[in-house]
């Protein structure tokens, strides 16, 4: 059933007001699933509060350029099946793909790229990265951390990174946590 101009109008509308309001955005591939494993891998999405929408490449590609964020690369991954998937936690989406790889022992969902509070990740080979980015919260409940911990930890900390909250944020980063 081919889409009116209207309907596709709406899409891209649509679209273009969830890019505008998420700063946390992922495309997938998940073209080869069956529908158990679709609706296995919705479920998944929707426990960690993650949106997944199958999207037609030529609609998002209109969003992407009616909003003001750079997509960067991200415009070129858009060939074959794509999702987008949407959260208000940056490893989130990241998270569900990995551990539904683990679970079907599968290479789907693909990644194909993510929008992160303005970075732009492209590839499946940055799901890694992806999956062990902080959000926004465990950075601060890090510095937190650091600040409650007594004086003389923060003051190496801050001696020994240069005494710049970027060092310390470096340092936090670098730890696992």
């Amino acid at each position: 059933m081919a889409m009116t101009r209207e309907q596709k109008g709406q899409v891209i509308k649509d679209l273009t007001a969830q890019l505008n309001d998420n700063s946390i955005i992922y495309l997938a591939d998940i073209s080869t699933l069956n529908a158990g494993s679709t609706s296995d891998l919705r479920r998944a999405c929707f426990k960690a509060n993650v949106k997944l929408n199958v999207v037609k490449n030529t609609l998002l590609a209109k969003a992407m350029e009616n909003t003001e964020k750079d997509f960067g690369g991200l415009s070129e991954v858009l060939k074959g099946n794509t999702s987008i998937m949407i959260s208000e936690t940056g490893n989130a989406p990241a998270k569900v793909i990995q551990e539904f790889r683990k679970k079907t022992k599968g290479e789907k969902p693909l990644l194909k790229g993510a929008f992160i509070e303005e970075a732009v990740f492209v590839g499946d080979d940055k799901l890694e990265t992806l999956v062990n980015i902080k959000s926004k919260e465990e950075v601060i409940g890090d510095i937190i951390g650091l600040l409650q911990s007594p004086a003389k930890n923060v003051i190496s900390a801050l001696k020994s990174s240069g005494g710049k909250l970027a060092g310390i944020l470096k340092t936090l980063s670098e730890k696992e946590g």
